[in-house]
Parts: C-alpha cells; structure tokens; sequence
C-alpha cells in the first residue's frame, strides 16, 4: 500500500488542494478511520472531526484550545487524548464550541481553528446562521452542508480529509469502505495560520486572536516573533508570547486578557 504524503515542505511533493467529508454513526468508526488514514499516510495535519457525544463520556469544562494547553504547561497529546481516550487525541486540536441550533460540538483537528474563526463572523453575526453557513464559508457545498448539520444535531461525526487532487478518489474509496456515508468533495482546503514570523493580528489563529485585546495581540505578536528568531520554534515561541501576555494583562470577565497589571 502506497503512503500519501500531503505535506509540502519539499520540492514537488503534493499539495492538499481538496476536502473530501463523510458522516459516521459511531465513535468506533471514527477511531477506525483516523488510524487508517494515518497509516496511509495523510498527515493529521489535514484530517478533522465534528461531533456532539465525545464529551458525554468525559468530562470538559468550558472551552479548549490551544491556549489552554499552552498556559496548561501539557502537551497536546497528553491533554487530547486523556480527555477523548481515542483516536482522535492524534489530531492536531481540539476546540468546544456552541454553534446555533446545533448545541454544543466538539471540533478536532483543523477545522476547529477554522470553525472559530468563522464564530467570529458568520456564526456570532446571525442568530440564525447555525452550522451550516460556516461549513459553506469554509468551502462546502450547501447541500451537503445541511444534511451535515442534520445528521451532526442527530448524534452522528463528520470527518474531513484533505488530500492532493490526484488521490481523492482513493481516499474517497477508504471513508466508504469505513462506513462513511452523505460523502462529498469540495475543491478547497481549509484556511489556516502561516508558519514563520506574524506580522499582524490576521496572522494569529482564530482561538488565540479571539481571547486577546488589541494591545495583548500587539505583546503576544511582539514576543512571539522576537522567541522565534532565537529558537525558529513555533512552540517554544508561543509559549514566550503568552508568557508576556500573562505579565502584563489580566483576563476581564468575558474571558479577554485587556487589563494591565499594575506594578507592584
């Protein structure tokens, strides 16, 4: 069996140009096809999952993102997978998140950080706009983004795979061969942070943007560029910036970090 490699740090190695999406019905289905799209070789970069019932058997409070593993001191692996205790902890994040009409969701993998940003805008925006305006803001079909929604309200997953356009009907043949169901391809990948420097608040991710006003945004970009030209380490360089931000601001009630500690 031939790997696919999805990544694109070298020099014509393919690029994930499209999404293929399925629903499942049960969280063992899940766990099968996360590890059989591993094995074949799809970066974890590039695969998601929505769901509602991850969290009737743990026990979550409040929201998760990156920031809290961050500020956790944990590593990502360790805090995913004990709350989820499956597959999907081998994902890249995890995000909760209420969306209209649908309750509460779990979204794991790229398409949390994408879901959050499209909180901001289209889901916050319209009382009304549910799950579905965001699946097709993220590039869905409409169609396909409504019986989405409907089967997720009902209890079942949706999982979204990213892979070069060459082997999308493979990867299309594996999600029915797991039991995928409603499957769908849309030719777009989901938008996401760039690798390096930031040069403005638009370069932060969605989950970290979200919880900093604009001067804690101006401390976080300023200390995370300044730790990453000496380490050219992302991790260590977000650990740097949210360090700052925690020196100089304080969390308000809803959650911000705005207010400036006042020097002993």
């Amino acid at each position: 069996m031939t790997a696919i490699d999805t990544t694109d740090n070298a020099a014509n190695t393919p690029v994930a140009e499209r999404t293929i999406s399925a629903i499942f019905q049960n969280r063992e289905q899940i766990d099968n096809v996360i590890r059989r799209l591993l094995d074949r070789g799809i970066s974890r970069e590039h695969v998601s999952v929505i769901g509602k019932n991850f969290h009737s058997e743990t026990k979550i409070a409040g929201f998760i993102t990156k920031k809290d593993v961050i500020l956790g001191g944990l590593k990502q692996g360790g805090i995913f997978g004990s709350l989820f205790g499956s597959a999907l902890g081998l994902l890249t994040g995890v995000g909760v998140l209420f969306v209209p009409f649908v309750g509460t969701l779990v979204a794991a993998g790229p398409i949390g950080a994408a879901l959050l940003g499209a909180a901001s805008g289209a889901l916050a925006g319209s009382a009304g706009a549910g799950l579905v305006s965001a699946l097709v803001a993220l590039g869905m079909p409409e169609d396909k983004a409504t019986v989405y929604q409907t089967r997720i309200e009902a209890g079942d997953f949706l999982v979204s795979v990213e892979v070069p356009t060459d082997k999308s009907g493979e990867i299309q043949l594996l999600l029915e061969s797991a039991g995928g169901q409603e499957i769908s391809t849309a030719e777009t990948t989901l938008p996401r942070k760039g690798s390096g420097e930031l040069g403005s608040a638009a370069d932060l991710s969605p989950e970290v943007r979200s919880h900093l006003s604009e001067p804690a945004q101006k401390t976080f970009i300023e200390k995370y560029n300044a730790a990453y030209q000496e380490s050219n380490d992302e991790a260590k360089a977000e650990h740097a910036a949210w360090d700052a931000v925690c020196e100089q601001f304080e969390e308000d009630e809803n959650g911000i970090w705005s207010k400036n500690k006042v020097s002993a």
